[in-house]
C-alpha cells in the first residue's frame, strides 16, 4: 500500500512542479462541467419560445347557416389564434402557405377547408359529417420542431371541439330545459296516460270479445247486403212494373176526365130531356084524365105516352151507362197486392152506385109508366072507371118520376159530378206523387247498387281488417301488458319528478361542465421546476463518464520505474490520481449545476454526495478497462458511453426504446447512475437508493477487484498486441 502512495504523491508532485501539466489537468478537470452545463443550459426550456415557431394558417370557410342562423367557425378559429402566443401564426393563402413550407419559411401549415362550418352544422341531421383541418409539416426542418407544431395543431382542434361541443350540448340542454318545464306541465297527461294503459290492460278480455263480435257482425252485414244486392233486379222489376200500372191508371183516369167533361153537358141534357119528357107525360095524362077521349084519341094518347117514356127511358139507361163506366173507372184505379196505384175512396164509389141505382129506380118507373100505358086498350071496354083509375096511377107514376128526376138533376149537379171530378182530381195527383217517388227510387237504384256494392266491399276490407287485428291481438295484449308491467317498474325504480329536475337544469352550467367535463387535477409528487432541472441528472452523470474519458485519453495508466513494483501497486496508485481527479471534476459539475445554473435539487448535498459516488464507480471501471486493455480498453468505454447514453432511459422512458435496449438497460451503470442523480433532484425514495447505490457499488468492486488480481496477467497478453500493432507504423 505504501508504494501505491508512493505513486499518487509522486503523480501530485509532478503535476504541481509542471506548470503546463497543471493547465491541461485543470481544463481536463473543468472541460466535463462546460460539457454539463452547456447542455442542461440549452435544454433549460426549449417550450418557453414557442411562440417563435413559425406556423401558417389558411383560413378557406365559407361559413354555413344552421336553423336560419349563420356560423362561421372558421372566422373564430383564426380570432382565437390572432390573441393565441403559443407560437408565431401567419394568416396568409394555401400558395403562399405551400411555398413556404416547402422552402422552410414554415414548420407548419393548418388549413382550415370551405366546408368546415358546413360539416360542423350536419351536428343537428341524420347523417353528422366530422369536419377536417388539413395539417401540413416539414419534417426536414427539424425533428423536435414537428412534434411541437403537431402538439400545438391537436390543442387546436381539442379546443374547437370542446367550444363546440359545449356549445352543441348547451343547444341541447336549453332543450331539455324545455322539455322538462313540458313535461311539468304535461304530468297529469301522463298520469292518466300510465292510467289508460293500466284500464287498457285491464279491458283487455272485454275488448277481445268486443273484436270477436264486431268480426260476426261483420260477417252478418255481409250477408245481408249480399241478400240486398240480390234482390235489387226484383226491386228493379217492381218499380218498373208500378211506373207501369200508375201510368196506365193515369191513362184511364186521363180518360174518364176527358169522357166526364165529355159526358157531363149530355148528361145534364138528358137528365132535364128526362125530366120534361116526365113532365109533358104527367100533363098530358092529367088532360087525359080530366076528357072524355074516344079510342082513337086512347090510341093517340097511349102512342105518344108510350113514345116519350121510350125516349126517356132511351136517355136514363145511357145516364145509367155513362155512370157505370165511371165506377168502373173508379174500381180500376185500386191499389194493387203491390199498392203501386193511388188509393180508391169506397165513398166515392158508393155514391156512383147510389147514383147508378138511383137511375136504375127512375128507369123502373119509366117502365111501369110505358107498361101501363101500353095496357089501356085492354081497360076501355066495360072498365070505364078502371081506366081511369088507371090514369090515375100513370098520373101518380109519372108524376114520382118528375119528382124523382128533380131530385136526381139536383143531386147530380150538386154532389155526384162535383165529387166525381174532386176524386178523379185527388186520383191523378196522389198517382203523380207516387209516379215521382217511383222515379226518383227508380234514379236511386244504381246509386243504391253502387252503395251497396262499396259497402260490400269496405265490409270485406273491415272483415279482413279485423281478422288482422284478432291475428294481432296475442301480440298487442303481451305489449300492453309488458308496457304496463315496465310503467310499474319505472315507477318503482325512478321518479319522475327528478327526471323533470334533471332537464331543467341550468343549460349554462352544462355548457360549462362538457366544455371540460374532466379537470385535470395535477399532484406532483416530485415537482421538478423545468425541462433543464429534469435533464440535470442524465447530462450530470454523462459529463462524469466524459470526464473519465478524457482522463484516461491523456494520462497515463501505468507508472514510470515500474518495475519495481507491482502491477497491483500501480494499478492502486494510479486508481488513487484518477479518482481525484474525477473527485474534482465532479465536485465542480454538481456544485455548478446548483449554483451557477441555479437548478433547484430537492436534496443539493446528497445530489454532491451521489456525484461523486458515482465518479468513484465510473472512474474505477473506465481505469480498469483502460489499465488492463490500453487502447482496447478506451474503445470499450467509448462504446459503453453509446450504448448507455442510447439505452440507460435519460431522455426517453425505457420502455419507448427499442426492444435490444430494453433488453440491455438493467445491465447498463448509466442507468442506476440517473436514477440516483434524479432521487436527489426530485426527491429520495431511499429503498430506490439502495438498489442504485447496491448495483453500482457492486459493479465498482467487481471491476476493482478484476483489476487488483488480473492487471499483471492481462497486461501480459495486452502488451504483446500493443507491440505487434506499432509494428505496423499506425498506431503510438
Amino acid at each position: 500500500m505504501r508504494k501505491s502512495w508512493s505513486i499518487y504523491i509522486t503523480d501530485l508532485r509532478n503535476l504541481s512542479r509542471n506548470w503546463v501539466a497543471a493547465i491541461i489537468i485543470g481544463g481536463l478537470i473543468f472541460l466535463p462541467s462546460l460539457y454539463a452545463w452547456l447542455n442542461i443550459y440549452a435544454s433549460w426550456d426549449p417550450y418557453a419560445n414557442t411562440d417563435q415557431l413559425p406556423v401558417a394558417v389558411v383560413n378557406e370557410d365559407k361559413g354555413a347557416t344552421v336553423r336560419a342562423e349563420p356560423i362561421d367557425v372558421g372566422g373564430q378559429l383564426v380570432d382565437t389564434l390572432k390573441e393565441n402566443r403559443d407560437m408565431d401564426w401567419t394568416f396568409t393563402t394555401r400558395e403562399q402557405a405551400m411555398e413556404g413550407i416547402e422552402y422552410g419559411d414554415y414548420f407548419a401549415v393548418l388549413i382550415i377547408p370551405e366546408d368546415f362550418s358546413e360539416r360542423l352544422g350536419t351536428v343537428i341531421s341524420g347523417e353528422p359529417e366530422k369536419s377536417q383541418i388539413e395539417y401540413y409539416v416539414n419534417e426536414k426542418l427539424n425533428s423536435i420542431a414537428p412534434k411541437i407544431t403537431e402538439k400545438g395543431a391537436s390543442v387546436i382542434v381539442e379546443k374547437v371541439s370542446s367550444q363546440f361541443i359545449a356549445t352543441v350540448n348547451e343547444v341541447i340542454f336549453d332543450l331539455f330545459n324545455q322539455v322538462g318545464v313540458e313535461i311539468q306541465k304535461d304530468l297529469p297527461d301522463i298520469e292518466r296516460f300510465e292510467q289508460y294503459i293500466f284500464d287498457l290492460e285491464e279491458k283487455l278480455p272485454a275488448i277481445h270479445e268486443t273484436l270477436i263480435g264486431t268480426r260476426n257482425d261483420a260477417k252478418t252485414a255481409r250477408q245481408l247486403v249480399h241478400q240486398a244486392q240480390n234482390k235489387m233486379p226484383a226491386a228493379k222489376q217492381t218499380v218498373s212494373e208500378g211506373l207501369g200500372t200508375i201510368d196506365r191508371t193515369l191513362g184511364f183516369l186521363n180518360q174518364a176526365e176527358a169522357r166526364l167533361n165529355e159526358m157531363a153537358p149530355t148528361i145534364k141534357q138528358d137528365l132535364n130531356t128526362a125530366s120534361r119528357i116526365s113532365k109533358e107525360t104527367n100533363d098530358f095524362l092529367t088532360k087525359v084524365g080530366n076528357v072524355q077521349l074516344d079510342f082513337s084519341e086512347l090510341d093517340q094518347a097511349k102512342e105518344r105516352v108510350d113514345t116519350r117514356m121510350t125516349n126517356a127511358i132511351e136517355k136514363v139507361d145511357a145516364i145509367q151507362a155513362d155512370l157505370v163506366w165511371l165506377r168502373d173507372r173508379a174500381a180500376e184505379s185500386k191499389p194493387s197486392e203491390e199498392g203501386d196505384a193511388a188509393p180508391a175512396d169506397p165513398e166515392r164509389e158508393q155514391r156512383l152506385q147510389n147514383a147508378i141505382d138511383r137511375t136504375g129506380e127512375i128507369k123502373a118507373l119509366m117502365t111501369e109508366t110505358q107498361t101501363n100505358a101500353r095496357n089501356l086498350n085492354g081497360l076501355v071496354e066495360g072498365k070505364q072507371q078502371q081506366m081511369k083509375q088507371t090514369l090515375t096511377d100513370l098520373q101518380d107514376i109519372s108524376g114520382r118520376v118528375s119528382v124523382r128526376l128533380d131530385q136526381f138533376i139536383a143531386e147530380y149537379e150538386q154532389t155526384i159530378e162535383p165529387t166525381v171530378r174532386s176524386e178523379v182530381k185527388r186520383a191523378k195527383g196522389t198517382l203523380q206523387q207516387g209516379r215521382s217517388m217511383l222515379v226518383q227510387i227508380q234514379t236511386t237504384i244504381p246509386e243504391v247498387e253502387r252503395v251497396l256494392s262499396s259497402t260490400s266491399t269496405h265490409l270485406a276490407e273491415g272483415q279482413g281488417m279485423l281478422d288482422q287485428v284478432m291475428a294481432e291481438y296475442p301480440y298487442v295484449s303481451e305489449k300492453v301488458k309488458s308496457l304496463a308491467n315496465r310503467i310499474r317498474e319505472v315507477k318503482g325504480e325512478t321518479d319522475i319528478n327528478e327526471i323533470i329536475q334533471l332537464l331543467q337544469n341550468d343549460p349554462q352550467a352544462e355548457r360549462s361542465f362538457f366544455e371540460e367535463p374532466i379537470v385535470l387535477k395535477e399532484n406532483k409528487l416530485f415537482p421538478i421546476k423545468n425541462y433543464g432541472t429534469g435533464m440535470t441528472p442524465f447530462y450530470t452523470v454523462l459529463s462524469i463518464w466524459v470526464g473519465c474519458l478524457l482522463l484516461i485519453s491523456l494520462l497515463a495508466t501505468d507508472a514510470e520505474n515500474h518495475e519495481e513494483m507491482s502491477a497491483r501497486h500501480v494499478y492502486i496508485g494510479k486508481l488513487m490520481t484518477f479518482l481525484t481527479i474525477g473527485f474534482l471534476q465532479t465536485i465542480i459539475v454538481t456544485v455548478g449545476d446548483l449554483t451557477l445554473l441555479g437548478v433547484k435539487a430537492n436534496n443539493p448535498v446528497w445530489f454532491i454526495l451521489f456525484g461523486v459516488f458515482i465518479s468513484v464507480i465510473f472512474m474505477t471501471l473506465v481505469y480498469t478497462l483502460v489499465t488492463l486493455f490500453g487502447d482496447v480498453g478506451k474503445a470499450l468505454a467509448i462504446v459503453l458511453l453509446v450504448l448507455q447514453i442510447a439505452g440507460s432511459g435519460g431522455t426517453y422512458p425505457v420502455m419507448l426504446l427499442p426492444e435490444f435496449f430494453q433488453w440491455i438497460n438493467p445491465g447498463l451503470p448509466f442507468t442506476y447512475a440517473v436514477d440516483l442523480m434524479r432521487e436527489a433532484v426530485g426527491g429520495i425514495v431511499w429503498s430506490r437508493v439502495l438498489t442504485d447505490v447496491t448495483f453500482l457499488l457492486i459493479t465498482g468492486v467487481a471491476i476493482f477487484f478484476v483489476g487488483f488480481f488480473f492487471k499483471e496477467i492481462i497486461n501480459r497478453k495486452t502488451h504483446q498486441l500493443l507491440r505487434k500493432s506499432r509494428e505496423s507504423g499506425l498506431f503510438h
